[in-house]
């Protein structure tokens, strides 16, 4: 199916999108295959292999828990933190998984196959699973991918995908693919960028279904923020990382404290920013409930941009309840529109590209969405998005230990900053520019593919091996 505004935003667990999210998608598909097919019953042993940066940085991840509970045919959409925390300790402590809910087995992560240095030639994130009766006879095999974002492609059906989009975007009232055929669409039918992608949104559902669905989407960000603020102490996995959200938000609320509580002084801003993509990406890092914008490790930053345009953007003191959440509407699908650019042209996978698919595209994104709500033309649109993934090419993906928290946490704060300045510097400009969004997504991509494979989320470069873990 041609990607859309709810592939690029799904609701999943931390702390990966591409590592926890498309592992325990594939898990949960190849459980329900085993299922449907009538072979669960017969099925004595279970094999899983990961390779490339899966393997690598998997641990850090959790790739290994998010397989074993996909295998028991879990769903990262539906499956809420308390059962994730249920289930994996039941699996500890009995040694014992339950394939597709049904078969016991005695499985774990240390029966895991390891590959860190091999690399399958479709994408560094590759899982094959493997289930054999008593005598040994393999009884199902499949090779998955997990290419970013939480999307997942079968090995063997590479090519039917691509031909599947492409037919699919067909059926699309205003397909496109790049920001030039986007900008057409705009101009011979004298609609915003926001207004296009709710077009084609319509191909498959009703309006009522989309705004609800992406209102849905937003509260799922704000139920996040909320949960994190409430945490306190140290990150889970051992590099003793201090939560700081709830804290900056105490001193947040004592700068308001002669106000009443909705109240938010517009001289900080920038803290607010701050500390709205820093409580998300600690609940991801938390493996928390969150949703993908388009990736876990870069899941904070359209909050946050969000967040300063429904607070902080000129009229929203005087906006309706109505009012507010017509920009977030607009704004989501704004930032899907861009979102679909990357995922067609390039990609968002750090572990293909480095961090330049994930927070770039994030950034690029929520430029786009703050620039339209803000009241920017279609030119003065893509130029938001140009400005701020020109401005993180180039961006490696290196996490310490593997895990999405240094410099991840406070990556998604900083990229959320560049992408409020380059809406604000688009804005001030007529939207004619020298460098098309067209370029820079391209450059992304070949920049992406000369990237050396230490700074591809494999934690074998940067300040993965410079900064002592403990």
């Amino acid at each position: 199916m041609a990607v859309g505004v709810f592939d690029l935003f799904s609701i999943g667990i931390g702390p990966s999108s591409s590592h926890t999210v498309g592992p325990m998608r594939a898990a949960a598909v190849f459980a329900g295959e085993l299922k449907s097919s009538g072979k669960l019953e017969g099925v004595a042993s279970l094999r899983v292999d990961l390779y490339g940066s899966l393997a690598a940085t998997g641990h850090g991840h959790g790739t290994m828990t998010a397989i074993l509970l996909g295998l028991e045919g879990y769903h990262p959409e539906l499956i809420l933190p308390d059962e994730v925390e249920d289930r994996l300790a039941a699996i500890a402590e009995s040694g014992t998984l339950r394939l597709a809910g049904a078969v016991p087995l005695p499985y774990g992560v240390k029966d895991m196959v390891l590959r860190p240095l091999t690399i399958l030639p479709r994408h560094t994130n590759g899982m094959t699973f493997t289930v054999s009766d008593a005598e040994g006879e393999i009884l199902h095999r499949a090779t998955f991918f997990s290419v970013g974002g939480g999307f997942i492609v079968r090995e063997g059906e590479e090519d039917a995908a691509l031909k599947e989009l492409a037919e699919s975007k067909k059926e699309l009232p205003l397909p496109f693919r790049t920001a030039a055929e986007l900008l057409g669409r705009c101009q011979s039918k004298g609609l915003s960028i926001g207004d296009i992608m709710f077009v084609n949104e319509r191909a498959s559902r009703s309006e009522e279904e989309i705004r609800e669905g992406l209102l849905h989407i937003y509260s799922v960000m704000e139920s996040c923020v909320e949960t994190s603020l409430k945490r306190e102490g140290l990150l889970p996995g051992g590099l003793k990382v201090r939560r700081r959200a709830p804290d900056w938000h105490e001193r947040l609320l004592k700068e308001s404290r002669d106000h009443d509580p909705g109240y938010r002084d517009p001289k900080y801003w920038q803290e607010w920013v701050n500390l709205i993509a820093l409580a998300v990406n600690e609940e991801n890092a938390s493996g928390g409930r969150v949703v993908t914008a388009p990736t876990n490790g870069a899941a904070g930053i359209i909050p946050a941009v969000l967040y300063y345009a429904l607070h902080f953007a000129p009229g929203m003191d005087q906006a309706t309840q109505e009012d507010r959440d017509d920009v977030v509407v607009k704004f989501l699908l704004t930032a899907g529109a861009i979102g679909v650019l990357y995922k067609e042209q390039a990609s968002i996978s750090g572990a293909e590209v480095g961090c330049q698919g994930e927070v770039g595209s994030a950034s690029s994104m929520a430029a786009a969405g703050l620039a339209e709500v803000m009241g920017g033309t279609p030119a003065q649109v893509e130029n938001a998005a140009e400005i701020a993934m020109e401005h993180n090419l180039g961006l490696t993906c290196d996490p310490i230990g593997g895990l999405v928290q240094v410099p991840c946490i406070e990556r998604n704060a900083i990229a959320a900053a560049k992408a409020i300045n380059a809406a604000k510097m688009a804005l001030w400009g007529d939207g004619s520019h020298r460098v098309s969004l067209d370029e820079v997504i391209i450059t992304m991509r070949e920049t992406g593919k000369d990237m050396s494979s230490k700074y591809k989320e494999t934690a074998m470069g940067g300040l993965a091996v410079n900064v002592v873990e403990c």
